[in-house]
């Protein structure tokens, strides 16, 4: 029935002298998402972002679309010639497959669906006026579809028909999209993911104001299993279907935390570990040309995301450390990881680097004097140079398919 999307752009809309330059790449993000479909395409006519969706089922096009920063909300378009009479035809089956789809005859309390119809009319050409094509319609479909009502205030649905110049296109249905910015108009971040829950809704949340995100994870084998790093393995790949593919780079941290528990006071390891992280991350990504650090740190979480457990990890850092959860809760954090399909994973029951090398009795508010005496017999120049050229770098995320699709609201 639908052969073409309308996709709806967000904010890229509003960027002035760079709004040209957001449009081109909300589409060639697109054309990324769309790559297993051989026959879709998308194309920009007349100021509308569309999509061609070939012989492909438009479901599978639409749920690939609606994963793309920067699409605020998409809707199957029906497509008719410029003759009233099939305008009307295409209007009824339409509103039909709508009140179906909402319950038979109206819904499921058996009320009328209400309904308006906002006709555009782009072809100024048109014989009929907006207003004349909106009562036309509005007509037929109240003499033609059992179970709807006309409300033009605060209607259920609402039909939309644009007049353009070669055929006139119907919609009513609007499938949300994440909105944000297109993934790559905001320069390149390395996200420090870890297996947990936080960390994989820090980088979909970065990635939504236009950064690309790469990942560096660090890997504590054979303290941890092989098990825990596919589980990372598998966070990348659901993030990295989000931006067209994610690079994760694997950190052998093992003699780092081994370092650490010979030379370092004992209240100290996670706080010194967190720092070192942080130096060998930074090495990272000054190799691929990224300009900030994110992490999933949530203020008082626990005993490492203190104010002065902050200050002291951050004092190592000469990039921004973004944190986008630094304020949420934990209910919050994983209302959105459900929602994004990495929750799932995430608690996956692997161990990870920190809680294998976890203390009997950290310190919660460490003074960077401490931290300084703690860590002054490690060799920290040897021990992030060493850690950092012992990386195992792959790319995840490019094989997305529609039957692993996120499910929930955004």
């Amino acid at each position: 029935m639908y052969r073409l999307l309308l996709v709806r752009e967000g904010e890229a809309a509003l960027k002035g002298k760079n709004r040209s330059s957001f449009e081109r790449r909300l589409l060639d993000n697109i054309t990324m998402a769309l790559r297993p479909f051989a026959e879709a395409r998308v194309y920009r006519s007349d100021g509308r972002v569309l999509v061609d969706v070939g012989g492909h089922p438009w479901e599978e096009i639409a749920q690939a679309v609606s994963r793309v920063f920067g699409v605020v909300s998409l809707s199957p378009v029906r497509v008719a010639g410029h003759d009233l009479e099939d305008i009307e035809n295409a209007a009824v089956e339409l509103m039909e497959q709508v009140v179906q789809k909402a319950g038979g005859s109206g819904n499921s309390t058996n009320q009328p669906l209400t309904f308006k119809v906002e006709a555009r009319r782009a072809f100024k050409g048109y014989p009929l006026t907006s207003p004349e094509i909106s009562r036309r319609l509005g007509g037929a479909l109240l003499a033609r579809v059992p179970g709807l009502r006309v409300d033009v205030h605060e209607p259920q649905v609402e039909l939309a028909v644009e007049v353009r110049p070669e055929e006139v296109y119907l919609f009513a249905e609007r499938i949300p999209g994440p909105g944000g910015l297109p993934v790559g108009v905001s320069g390149r971040a390395m996200l420090l993911l870890s297996g947990g829950i936080d960390s994989p809704v820090a980088g979909w949340m970065t990635m939504k104001r236009g950064v690309q995100v790469e990942a560096v994870h660090f890997d504590s084998y054979p303290f941890t299993s092989e098990r825990s790093r596919r589980k990372v393995e598998q966070l990348a790949d659901l993030l990295g279907a989000f931006e067209g593919g994610m690079t994760l780079h694997v950190v052998h941290f093992t003699d780092v935390q081994k370092a650490i528990r010979i030379h370092c006071p004992e209240p100290f390891y996670v706080t010194i570990m967190r720092r070192m992280m942080v130096r060998i991350a930074e090495r990272i990504a000054a190799r691929r040309r990224a300009l900030a650090l994110v992490t999933g740190e949530s203020l008082g979480q626990v005993a490492s995301q203190t104010l002065e457990s902050m200050v002291a990890i951050n004092e190592v850092a000469t990039l921004p450390i973004l944190k986008p959860l630094v304020a949420w809760d934990k209910v919050e954090i994983i209302r959105l990881a459900r929602s994004i399909g990495t929750y799932e994973t995430s608690i996956q029951p692997y161990e990870d680097c920190c809680t294998i090398f976890t203390p009997r009795n950290p310190s919660t508010r460490p003074r960077l004097d401490q931290v300084h005496r703690a860590e002054e017999k490690l060799d920290v120049e040897a021990l992030t140079r060493d850690a950092a050229d012992r990386v195992e770098s792959a790319i995840f995320g490019r094989n997305w398919s529609p039957a692993s699709s996120m499910d929930g609201a955004y």
